[in-house]
């Protein structure tokens, strides 16, 4: 079973900084991407593959501050920890 997940990421500026959180994210196994917009990614992810804590490290490993959108944060699925 697949799991949505919604991230506000501080911090994207311009068409460039979606490119390399748009490259971060296809990195992650298990993770279909929807969309990334600045400011915001949309995904669904294969929790046996990936959790929100490795979604969120290849975000923030590309220099950029990912967190969780309020509504993942009543999802008690996701298993995250704020940077």
């Amino acid at each position: 079973m697949r799991e949505e997940l919604r991230l506000s990421i501080e911090g994207m500026h311009c068409g460039a900084c979606v490119r390399r959180v748009t490259n971060a994210l296809q990195s992650v196994a298990g993770l279909q991407l929807d969309s990334v917009d600045i400011g915001s990614a949309h995904m669904t992810f294969d929790p046996a593959q990936a959790t929100g804590e490795n979604i969120l490290s290849a975000v923030n490993g590309v220099g950029f501050h990912a967190h969780l959108d309020q509504q993942n944060r009543e999802n008690p699925c996701v298993e995250h920890k704020e940077h």
